[in-house]
C-alpha cells in the first residue's frame, strides 16, 4: 500500500468452470450471514463478470454520441433540478435488453425504470450515467455503473468511462484498473489521520442542517476537501488517490455496484453510523480502517 505522505464485445453465452464466491463480502468486509447461496451453486463468477464488461461496452457505445453533443436535458420532477437524458435511457434500456435475453429470471433496478423482479436471488443493479450533472456540462466526471446482487449480497461492481477509457472493476477478490487495453490492480493507501486525509464529495447541496454542521467538522479537520466527482470518487479511492469519500441521499444504484470495488481494494464502506450500505442514504468510504473509525465518530459525535 501507499502512504497518504479484455473483455469487451459479445455477451458471453456459455460460462466458465470457477465458482462465485460462495459468500460475497458485505460492507464490513466480512461474509455475510443472511447470504442464502449455497457453496455447491454452479454459478459463476466469470461468466457474470464478463457479462458486466460487455454491458458497459454496449452502453459506452450508445453513451457517447450524445456526450459533449447539444442534447436535451429533462428534469425528472421535484424541488431540485434531477436531469436526465436520452443516453441515460438508451444505456439503460440496451442493458435490460441485453440481460433479459441472457438471465430472465435475474432481478434488474435501475435508475430510469424501476425495479423488475427486485426480489430475484441474483438482481443487477444499474445506474447508466452516474453524474449526469457532469455529463451535460461535458466535463467527464461521470460513469456508467453496473452491480450484481446475490441474496443481496453485493457480489461485483463495473464503473465504466467510455469517453476516458477508463474501467474500474471488482474481481473475486481484488479490484482493478484498465485504461487503453492496460490493467492493474487497485489498492487503497494507508492513512490513518485525519489530519493528512483527502476527503472527497460530489456537492455541497447534499449537506444540510445537521447533516451539513457533522460534515463542516470533519472537512474542517481534514487535510483537504474537493467537490465533484460522484462515483469517480469512490473508484479514486480504490486507486489510492483518495481517502474519504463522503456522502447523503444516495440510492442503492448509486452505491452497490462500488461497494465491490472499494472493499476488494482493501477499503471500507458504510452508512455515516457504520451501518450496512447497501440502502444507500449517507454513506462513508475510506482507504484506512483507523481512518474509518475517525470519520464515524467526526460524524456522529
Amino acid at each position: 500500500m501507499q502512504n497518504c505522505h479484455e473483455i469487451v464485445g459479445r455477451l458471453p453465452i456459455a460460462p466458465r468452470s470457477r465458482r462465485i464466491p460462495s459468500q460475497p463480502l458485505t460492507h464490513k468486509g466480512k461474509a455475510s450471514q443472511a447470504l442464502s447461496v449455497s457453496a455447491t451453486q454452479q454459478a459463476n463468477f466469470e461468466a457474470y463478470i464478463a457479462t458486466a464488461h460487455a454491458l458497459a461496452d454496449k452502453a459506452g457505445a450508445v453513451i457517447l454520441p450524445h456526450f459533449r453533443s447539444n442534447l436535451t436535458v429533462d428534469h425528472k420532477g421535484g424541488a431540485d433540478f434531477d436531469p436526465v437524458t436520452a443516453a441515460d435511457r438508451e444505456a439503460e434500456t440496451v442493458i435490460r435488453q441485453a440481460l433479459a435475453d441472457l438471465y430472465p429470471d435475474h432481478g434488474i433496478v435501475g435508475e430510469e425504470f424501476g425495479n423488475d423482479r427486485a426480489e430475484a436471488n441474483y438482481c443487477w443493479i444499474i445506474d447508466p450515467i452516474d453524474g449526469t450533472r457532469a455529463f451535460i456540462l461535458g466535463q467527464p466526471l461521470w460513469g456508467t455503473l453496473i452491480g450484481l446482487t446475490a441474496a443481496g449480497a453485493p457480489l461485483l461492481g463495473v464503473m465504466d468511462q467510455p469517453f476516458t477509457r477508463e474501467r474500474f472493476w471488482s474481481g473475486e477478490t481484488e479490484s482493478y484498473f484498465r485504461r487503453d487495453g492496460k490493467t492493474s490492480v487497485l489498492k487503497v493507501r494507508n492513512c490513518p489521520a485525519l489530519s493528512q486525509a483527502m476527503l472527497a464529495s460530489s456537492t455541497p447541496d447534499m449537506f444540510t442542517g445537521a447533516n451539513g454542521d457533522r460534515y463542516a467538522r470533519l472537512a474542517e479537520a481534514a487535510r483537504l476537501r474537493r467537490f465533484g466527482g460522484d462515483c469517480y470518487n469512490y473508484c479514486l479511492l480504490a486507486m489510492g488517490q483518495i481517502d474519504l469519500v463522503v456522502e447523503t441521499d444516495l440510492k442503492p444504484f448509486d452505491i452497490l455496484p462500488l461497494i465491490p470495488i472499494v472493499e476488494r481494494a482493501g477499503g471500507v464502506v458504510s452508512t455515516w453510523e457504520g451501518g450496512d450500505p447497501r440502502e444507500g442514504g449517507r454513506i462513508l468510504a475510506a482507504g484506512d480502517p483507523g481512518l474509518h473509525a475517525a470519520a464515524i465518530e467526526m460524524l456522529t459525535g
